[in-house]
């Protein structure tokens, strides 16, 4: 047997793979990666401040600003704001202490961010002390029309983020399975834009293109009206880092919105790639908590095991998913669908501006669905949502993988994946 840790909600757990099944593990480099040992989280977050990228000093662009908001990440991403936000802060007011400023949470269509999870993310000195404002894209008084996207969407964004006098956004890249990557621009379109204008950019055209793809941004229709999107909200500075498998800052990325998240997409796809390795079975996580606190967010990971998994192959996902399915609508139509096919042939159907809400989620799982059957592993969500979702469920890893060689024969090929939303398999 060769035994592998994965994570699993907040905690890890241990397979054993039988070693003649065993065909690879893809990992990505980010999970090992060196950095100088006496360069701490915060140092690597100064010095890319200290030397940002096309851009003057965040300090320099905040001297004279009356009003600054700054995005952030929500509930559902591991951004590390209690090391990023207070140097973000103590950096502007070391020039501008009047600046009045905001914290805004790029919650984009997901539900709203809790108390308890803002605390979670800032700690409490931020919680008690700063204005944060959690990003409702419904809430069509808080919200500008900036005009038309290239994918000919509108484009409605935050007020207070249009009305800023600076506008800074704070994130972390990862590989990313239909924008290419995360970070940068995104901050802007899905996170601080209404629910029509995400859903025109998440349309089944888009989601369909070859394109809009796990590390690509070349012709990508969707990572275009991000770009759009913030060079209309003239978002001038980005502070993204790049973390490991335990969360933690390997690199940090700031500057112009553009140049600095390319450059740090490129470190990235350096440290994420991975040969396929065309496999009957592969295990994959979501990374465990945050990403992996609901169905909807596994999609991403199961792209991963997609990319690399033979025609008819199994997909054994491991992820808590606490939260459920992590989407009514996402949900409710792969529950009423009569099978992943006929969602298929539906949502092609639909016209851009009339995008369903989660359709770009159940339209990936279908299509995973189709080629794939996926079992879920966890004790920590109701078995009843992920059956009629589709897919087969697992309390445990023995379980999932007892069932996935009753399908595929005994002496059925298997790779596993440890992250598999920081790879990118090719």
């Amino acid at each position: 047997m060769v035994s592998i840790k994965v994570p699993y909600s907040t905690r890890e757990i241990e397979l054993n793979i039988p070693r003649h099944n065993l065909l690879g593990i893809l990992k990505s480099k980010a999970a090992n990666y060196q950095q100088n040992i006496s360069c701490s989280e915060a140092d690597l977050v100064n010095s890319a401040l200290d030397n940002p990228i096309d851009s003057l000093k965040l300090e320099a662009l905040a001297k004279d600003k009356k009003n600054i908001v700054i995005i952030t990440s929500d509930h559902t991403r591991p951004v590390p704001s209690r090391i990023t936000m207070p140097i973000l802060l103590e950096r502007i007011r070391r020039v501008n202490s009047a600046a009045n400023i905001k914290i805004l949470v790029a919650t984009g269509y997901h539900r709203a961010t809790t108390a308890e999870e803002l605390m979670e993310k800032f700690g409490r000195d931020i919680v008690e002390n700063e204005q944060i404002v959690v990003h409702d894209a419904f809430d069509n008084d808080s919200l500008i029309n900036l005009g038309i996207l290239p994918s000919g969407g509108e484009l409605w964004l935050n007020r207070l983020a249009i009305e800023a006098d600076l506008l800074i956004a704070e994130g972390f890249i990862e590989p990313h399975f239909f924008a290419g990557f995360s970070g940068g621009r995104k901050s802007v379109l899905p996170g601080v834009a209404g629910a029509q204008t995400v859903l025109a950019n998440h349309c089944s055209e888009f989601i369909a293109s070859y394109h809009a793809r796990t590390g690509n941004l070349n012709n990508n229709p969707i990572h275009r009206d991000m770009l759009f999107a913030a060079r209309k909200a003239q978002l001038a500075f980005i502070l993204n880092v790049v973390l490991n498998e335990q969360k933690e800052i390997i690199q940090a990325y700031a500057g112009d919105s553009v140049q600095a998240h390319l450059e740090g997409c490129e470190f990235i796809r350096e440290l994420s790639k991975v040969d396929k390795t065309g496999a009957d079975i592969v295990v994959v996580t979501n990374s465990g908590y945050p990403l992996d606190q609901n169905i909807y967010q596994t999609v991403k990971g199961m792209t991963a095991a997609e990319a690399t998994c033979n025609p008819a192959g199994v997909i054994i996902m491991i992820a808590g998913c606490e939260d459920g399915h992590g989407g009514e609508s996402f949900y409710h139509e792969m529950a009423q669908a009569a099978t992943p096919e006929d969602i298929i042939k539906q949502v092609m159907t639909v016209d851009r501006n009339k995008t369903l809400p989660d359709q770009w989620e159940f339209q990936i799982l279908a299509r995973i669905l189709v080629n794939h059957q996926v079992i879920m592993v966890t004790d920590l969500c109701d078995p009843a949502i992920i059956k009629a979702m589709h897919m087969e469920h697992a309390f445990d890893f023995p379980d999932a993988l007892k069932q996935a060689l009753d399908i595929k024969g005994a002496d059925a090929s298997i790779t596993v994946i440890p992250d598999g939303v920081s790879v990118i398999v090719q």
